[in-house]
This record gives structure tokens, sequence and C-alpha cells, in this order.
């Protein structure tokens, strides 16, 4: 069998009379839409990040884009984010009829540069987007000293950070708002899309709420345009009330997932060579992916082939080189850290359920690749 980076079968063996219980909750409550699940999961994810709203939306990408609406994102702004994150991030910018503006990451992190941030601020910015990378928080605090001298707001990506932590802060706490995705390969996965975002404004929860919900306050009458149909379904509100019990847990396996890794590799690490992930000073890391470096990447990707490994990268092309992005006028060269980096990287086998033969399969087999290299 193919070694992957990620499956949940093994996860869905362990699970699969919770699951299948939380499915047949849902189909004998007599409500299918916007029922006691979602409006349940909402208050227990709120509770989880210490903050009092939650409103639970189809996917991850809607997330973005509703909390930028709420933020009062649209038309004519430019909101400030990194070219380096998966596509949706930058597709919920562009969809509110804002303008994305790239800023370059850091090397030994992959996350947003808070260095270069003011300077591409402009009369027309209206928010930064942060975006927690493959597990570890931004470096909030030179944000937030931005945008509070500027006015802007500040909504944090944290598809890939759910439960991480910056200096004991939640990510997600650390913003004016932050936009969830609860697709199945997330550290908090459901068995189909999903999203949320949380605040500790009212006001941005009621935007939410209308927004999700056609622009209603009320069944059938509008109150804010454009409004969308954006509704969390109550099957995956009540899968992820369950998995959110075990989020913790989740973690902890990945964290003894990267541990091995560490144990496995680490001799064969160094400059111009493998490199490992780092995590930051203060910082909590939950492994959404496992991402490594090396200068021969692609070598290396065609070899494991051989040994029946497939692997990943996230993400080969940067989002200013798309060609569906060309309009924002980018060239080659324009952010090099970010683009040097897509050359590189490479993610491995990572999650909680990872069996421990399968990554030492993965390890053995890449050793013996970088030692032939």
């Amino acid at each position: 069998m193919t070694t992957r980076v990620w499956s949940y079968l093994h996860e869905y063996e362990q699970e699969k009379d919770d699951i299948l219980s939380a499915v047949e909750q849902v189909f004998s409550s007599g409500q299918l839409v916007l029922g006691e699940s979602v409006r349940g999961f909402e208050t227990e994810f709120a509770a989880y990040h210490g903050l009092p709203y939650c409103t639970g939306v189809d996917n991850g990408t809607n997330a973005l884009k509703l909390g930028l609406q709420a933020l009062g994102v649209g038309p004519g702004d430019e909101v400030i984010t990194v070219s380096n994150t998966a596509a949706p991030t930058v597709v919920a910018i562009a969809s509110t009829g804002a303008t994305p503006v790239f800023v370059d990451v850091r090397e030994e992190d992959f996350l947003i540069d808070p260095r270069l941030v003011e300077a591409a601020v402009t009369p027309r910015t209206k928010a930064l987007l942060p975006v927690h990378l493959y597990g570890q928080c931004v470096d909030m605090a030179p944000l937030r000293e931005v945008a509070a001298r500027h006015g802007l707001a500040v909504l944090e990506d944290c598809a890939q950070a759910h439960g991480a932590r910056h200096h004991g802060e939640l990510a997600g706490t650390m913003g004016d708002a932050a936009a969830f995705s609860f697709y199945p390969t997330k550290v908090l996965g459901a068995y189909g899309d999903g999203g949320a975002v949380v605040t500790a404004s009212a006001d941005t929860d009621e935007a939410m709420r209308q927004l999700r919900y056609y622009g209603m306050a009320e069944v059938y009458y509008v109150v804010r345009s454009p409004g969308h149909n954006a509704r969390l379904d109550e099957v995956q509100a009540e899968i992820l009330r369950r998995k959110l019990r075990r989020l913790d847990a989740y973690i902890a396996a990945r964290n003894a997932v990267a541990r091995r890794y560490e144990e496995g590799l680490g001799d064969l690490t160094g400059p111009g060579g493998l490199l490992l992930p780092a995590t930051n000073p203060g910082n909590t890391h939950v492994y959404y992916v496992y991402v490594v470096r090396h200068p021969l990447r692609d070598k290396i990707i065609e070899a494991l082939k051989r040994y029946d490994i497939a692997l990943n990268i996230s993400y080969p092309w940067p989002v200013h080189t798309m060609s569906g992005f060309r309009h924002l006028g980018h060239r080659e060269g324009d952010l090099p850290t970010t683009e040097r980096l897509a050359r590189e990287i490479f993610s491995l086998p990572m999650y909680p359920s990872l069996p421990r033969e399968t990554q030492e399969r993965t390890i053995e087999a890449l050793r013996e690749v970088l030692v032939a290299l």
C-alpha cells in the first residue's frame, strides 16, 4: 500500500462508533439545518478559545471571506497577507472585492515577516490577514502594533493551527476575529467541509450570523448585503463537537510523531542538506503538516516513489506566481524567500493515527535516499 502524507482511515476505525452515533443523533433529531448540534459546537468551540462568540459556516474559505466582510473589508480595500499559503486564503480576499497585498516570509519558520508589514500599508489597507502556517503561530505582537497605528482590522487565518499557542495565547484569540477550516485533513477535521469564525466582538458575530444566512436578521428579511448561504451542516457540527473533546489528544499524538522524525532524521540535518521544522520560542506547535526542506527536493520525492512513498508539497506554487493572479502584476523575484522555500519544501506523513511502522518505514527510506544523494 502506498504511504501518503495523510489518511483518515486509521482514525475512523478507532472512532467509528462515535462518528456513526453522531450521524444517527442528527438524523433522528428532526432538525437537519442550524439545529442543536451547530449551536452546541459553536458554544463549545468558543469556550475552548475563551471567547464568547463562534459562528459555524460551511467551509474555511467562507470563514475567511465572511470574516473579512464582517470586519468591514470590501471592494477597493487592500488586505496584507502572504503568498506561501493555501490559495483559498487569497481567493477569500479577492472574493470580497479587495486586493491581496503580499509580503515576504521569514526563512526560519515560513511565517509572515512582521518587519515588512508596515511598508506595505497604504491608504487603501483595511486589514491584516496573518496565516498561522503548518501549525505554528505568527508573532502577533508587532502585527497588532501596526494594526493599532493604522486603524486596521486583524483576521487570523487559523486553518492550520487549531490549538496552537503563542506565549500561552491560543491561535484565534490574538486578533479581532479568526477563521478556521475543518476540512478533513485539519488538526480538527470534519468528515466533509466546515468552518467557523470566532471573535470577542458581539457586532462581528452578529454580522457573521447574518452573512452566513443570506444577510437575514430573521427568516425571509434581508438586512445585510451581500449575504450568503454558508451554514455549517448539522452532521459535520455534531462530528466536530465530539472530536473537539479529543483535540488536545490529537495534538499530543502529532507532537509524538514529530519527535520520532527528529530522533530518526536529526543526525542527517545541516546547512545545504535536510532541514527539519523549528518551533519558535514561546510557541506550541501542533504540526498540521510536517514540512522539511532540502535543495534537492524534487530528486528526493522522485526517489521515494521507488519505496511506494508519495509525498506532498505544501505548497509548490506561491500564490503571487499563479496565472489566476497575474492581474496583480507580480514578477518572479518579488518575494525571494517565499519563492526559494517553494522550491525546497516537502511534507512527510503526519496525522495522529499514523502507524508507527509506517513512519519508521518512511524514515528508513528517506535516510537511504539522502545518503545516496
